[in-house]
């Protein structure tokens, strides 16, 4: 019964030494060369021009919203595609009820001026 689990052992015994090794490596290979430029802080290009903690422009959660928009309409129109005519037709329709949720959420940000970014 132990013979069973040796391959697991071996395998976990191999993985957590590549990923200890991988983890390892970099700083007993890479130099170590710290300037200025590269311990300063960097957005975007150019400086930061207030604090981090301030507070947040209310677009960017309205673009994150677009992004689970769009992000959960893929996630679910892939699978349903493929399976979309094999199955019965309350399937389908519960798919295309779902997606007109999604688009009705989508011209909701429209309105709402999320595309407008300026």
């Amino acid at each position: 019964m132990l013979r069973e689990y040796a391959v697991i052992l071996l395998s976990l015994i191999i993985s957590v030494s590549i990923a200890l090794l991988l983890f390892i490596a970099p700083y007993a290979i890479a130099p170590r060369n710290y300037d200025f430029e590269k311990l300063s802080v960097y957005e975007c290009g150019f400086e930061p021009f207030q604090d981090s903690r301030g507070s947040v422009d209310v677009r960017f959660y309205l673009v994150a919203m677009l992004f689970i928009i769009f992000d959960l309409e893929v996630i679910f129109l892939f699978p349903w595609a493929t399976i979309a005519m094999t199955t019965n037709p309350w399937n389908y329709w519960g798919m295309i009820v779902f997606v007109l949720y999604l688009t009705l959420g989508f011209v909701y940000e429209w309105e709402k001026g999320a595309l407008d970014w300026s």
